[in-house]
């Protein structure tokens, strides 16, 4: 009886490590990271950059706007340096401690967290180089994937294609 009972307790562990041991040995895709939408992401010390991608009209294409996510992890604010392609354009953008900066949202009104690109290039499905840095760190250069507003979702981030003047 005291037999029975040893071996149905081992043929419960082996059939419970069989079934489980897959689990064991196989990688987790929860652990790798991916991103989940048409942009693209890196890190710069302590800003994470996320999900940057440029919505240019597809048609002239002399104006892209930027969208991009800007992380910061620190618990001082940084002065987050954007520059691109060949010519250098670039912006400078403020990113307090632990705030989810988003910019590229609104172009329709060009003071409100816009980094717009021109002159400007690159063709809808072309990727553009746009490189993030900050402070002493070394930045990062992305090869950021530029689209057109033919889906609904983008089609609200199409630039203008004369940018009122800035002051």
């Amino acid at each position: 009886m005291k037999a029975r009972v040893a071996a149905s307790i081992v043929l419960a562990l082996a059939v419970a490590a069989g079934t489980a041991g897959c689990g064991l040995i196989a990688p987790q895709a929860t652990t790798k990271h991916y991103d989940a939408s048409d942009g693209v992401s890196g890190s710069v010390g302590s800003i994470d950059v996320r999900n940057a991608f440029i919505v240019t009209d597809g048609v002239d294409g002399k104006v892209g706007n930027l969208v991009v996510s800007l992380v910061n992890t620190d618990t001082k604010s940084h002065r987050v340096s954007i520059t691109s392609g060949s010519s250098g354009v670039g912006a400078e953008v403020t990113v307090e401690p632990g705030q989810v900066k988003t910019i590229g949202q609104a172009p329709d009104k060009p003071t409100q967290n816009n980094v717009f690109l021109t002159p400007f290039d690159a063709l809808p499905g072309s990727l553009y180089p746009v490189y993030f840095h900050y402070g002493d760190e070394t930045g990062v250069k992305l090869q950021v994937p530029v689209l057109d507003g033919g889906l609904p979702d983008y089609e609200k981030l199409v630039p203008p294609t004369i940018l009122p003047a800035q002051d």
